[in-house]
């Protein structure tokens, strides 16, 4: 490992001027006082936990975690990493009021890590999914400080990639306390590639760790069926129109609640409403679907709950290049879930939800139109759908209390 410090150390300042320039030229140079080790805490403590996640995907993944952990070890200090200036800005948006400390993963140099490690002074290192920077965690060993991957996974091309060089990343894992993975699979690449199987376990997946919420609801929803289009963004709700008005032909008893990510895009909808032909009325206004075709979510923090009396939801952000919204807040309830192809910040659930009928990623509107057509008149199917939401669930509940656990093992 000081070999590969030395060699990674001199590549990274001859290549720095020409990404430096990259990252100027494309507004990107952010967080590099802080990537350079340079993280000042605004605390003094010996008792730190960190979370590394590398981009939205992570943090997002990583939000009830930290939540529970700040619960559960009141006497520490939580400290949060990313590595993409979008991350950064999640983790502001979504941490604020639960971390101490909000800063950029160093540059896996050696006297960046040390820096930053001198800086951090870190009891304990989580680090999220497949972030395996050599030079941080052989400095973390060398400080004795625990470092462990949770959520761990691996792509099928990382994989084909790191089998390549199994001997360097045997070296790596071994400065490694532990990597608990997504599932049975990712965990046999892991062993595959070099790391020691009695360190290694399955945890299941923490973004499975979505709650219901209250869901005591009356907006006349009895004896219809209500498609939700959810956290749509500027150009799908014109898909979803049109969409609903083509299954309103064949389905006469469906209702459309129409939830637009950002409510100050309401009044960018409302002369869509007006020239649709159906009659439409909001939320805020509390009209109900006795009498209206659809009705707009104007109101701020109810959509997680309205998922409850959906038949089934459209996920939107996902036919825009928005890379979509989370699935798990329908799919907890056991609705089936439809998103368009773009939903890279939710690559891994979707995943997971494809290999069933819980969740489903759709190429075009007509696509879109297709799959939501199913569900509506193939009772058998839906009804094998709604058990799929189940059953995904089943299977990778209880990520959050492993990873707890294993902390207070560890910190105890």
């Amino acid at each position: 490992m000081e070999i590969y410090g030395i060699l990674s150390t001199i590549l990274f300042y001859i290549t720095l001027p020409f990404f430096y320039a990259e990252r100027l030229l494309h507004k990107k140079s952010a967080g590099w006082k802080e990537k350079f080790g340079n993280s000042n805490l605004p605390f003094n403590s010996d008792k730190v936990i960190m979370l590394h996640g590398v981009s939205v995907g992570e943090v997002i993944a990583l939000e009830n975690l930290a939540k529970k952990i700040k619960e559960t070890f009141p006497d520490y200090k939580l400290v949060v990493t990313t590595g993409t200036k979008t991350g950064q800005e999640i983790a502001h948006k979504k941490y604020e009021n639960i971390a101490d400390f909000i800063t950029y993963f160093p540059f896996d140099i050696p006297h960046c890590v040390n820096k930053f490690l001198d800086n951090i002074r870190p009891s304990i290192v989580l680090v999220a999914e497949t972030e395996l920077w050599p030079t941080f965690a052989f400095n973390c060993k060398k400080r004795s400080i625990p470092i462990a991957v949770i959520n761990g996974r691996i792509s099928d091309s990382t994989y084909n990639s790191y089998r390549l060089v199994k001997p360097f990343f045997k070296e790596v894992f071994k400065n490694f306390t532990a990597v608990y993975a997504q599932s049975k699979e990712d965990l046999e690449k892991y062993i595959s590639i070099g790391m020691p199987a009695d360190k290694t376990e399955v945890m299941g997946n923490l973004k499975f760790d979505v709650k219901k919420k209250d869901s005591d609801i009356e907006i006349g929803q009895e004896g219809f069926r209500v498609i939700i289009a959810g956290s749509t963004h500027k150009g799908e709700d014109e898909i979803v129109l049109k969409t609903f008005r083509k299954l309103k032909v064949e389905f006469k008893d469906i209702k459309l609640l129409l939830a637009p990510r950002h409510p100050n895009r309401v009044p960018q909808i409302l002369p869509l409403l007006e020239t649709s032909g159906f009659s439409y009325g909001k939320r805020s206004e509390n009209d109900k679907f006795t009498d209206k075709d659809i009705i707009i979510l104007d109101t701020l923090g109810e959509l997680g709950k309205m998922y409850s009396i959906c038949y089934f939801a459209f996920i939107g952000g996902s036919f825009n290049h928005t890379g979509g919204h989370n699935p798990l807040e329908a799919v907890v309830y056991n609705k089936p879930a439809i998103s368009g192809p773009d939903v890279h910040n939710f690559k891994d659930i979707y995943s997971i939800l494809s290999k069933t009928n819980a969740g489903k990623v759709v190429k075009t509107p007509e696509e879109f139109y297709i799959a939501a057509q199913k569900l509506l008149y193939d009772k058998d199917f839906y009804k094998s759908a709604c058990a799929d939401c189940e059953t995904v669930f089943e299977a990778q509940k209880g990520a959050l209390d492993f990873v707890i656990n294993k902390l207070q093992k560890t910190l105890e």
